[in-house]
């Protein structure tokens, strides 16, 4: 368990930080700046399935839910005002979507790298944080803002209803829900960490499993 604690603090780290940057917006509110946090929580559920193997891996990614949960619950107590009413700064139906999207799209990852693991050095923790980060996008903007889901919880929904209003996509183009543009921008910059994400996981790994002279 002491040879995974860096990965779980890094773990918890990014998860943190993230539920705290996705308060602020940036790009006219298409993008908040847990964005460009949050992917790297793939980067060390691959290294650590890399270095240490599936079991290890899975271990870091459910210490990441845990504390993801706890951080949804903290958020749901602290109330802020907008326009005259009170709202929790995480709704029901944002901690339920995060807490799923997160558990799918990061055993998805590991389940993807494990596959692919013998093959090129690249080639795992690619095709593995795209596809991941894709299953993350697609469940979690789902659960949370998509109106397929709006009659499971009336009080939920009233929560991110403002996500449901037609506008331009991503600010430009023909008039669809907001979340779809929310959705497609956060997919972007995942598909381009994970690119990014590369070049570290490479001198990561190389660092972890070099030899002790």
């Amino acid at each position: 368990m002491t040879r995974i604690l860096p990965g779980v603090f890094a773990m918890a780290t990014i998860v943190v930080a993230s539920n705290i940057l996705v308060q602020f917006l940036i790009l006219d509110g298409l993008l908040t700046w847990g964005a460009f946090t949050y992917p790297f929580a793939f980067l060390v559920t691959d290294v650590m399935n890399r270095v240490y193997g599936v079991a290890a891996a899975r271990k870091v990614v459910f210490a990441g839910l845990i504390v993801g949960i706890i951080c949804s619950l903290i958020g749901s107590q602290v109330m802020l005002q907008g326009d005259g009413y009170e709202y929790p700064a995480v709704a029901l139906r944002i901690a339920i979507g995060s807490a799923t999207a997160f558990a799918v799209a990061q055993l998805l990852d590991i389940a993807v790298f494990n596959r692919l693991r013998e093959g090129s050095w690249w080639k795992a923790p690619l095709a593995s944080t795209l596809i991941g980060s894709s299953v993350d996008t697609l469940v979690f903007f789902s659960i949370a803002f998509a109106a397929v889901f709006n009659g499971f919880s009336s009080a939920a929904t009233e929560e991110i209803v403002w996500a449901q209003d037609l506008v331009p996509f991503l600010n430009v183009g023909p008039l669809v829900p907001l979340w779809v543009s929310l959705a497609v921008a956060d997919w972007g910059v995942k598909l381009s960490i994970a690119l990014l994400a590369l070049i570290p996981f490479r001198i990561i790994v190389g660092r972890i499993t070099q030899p002790v002279t």
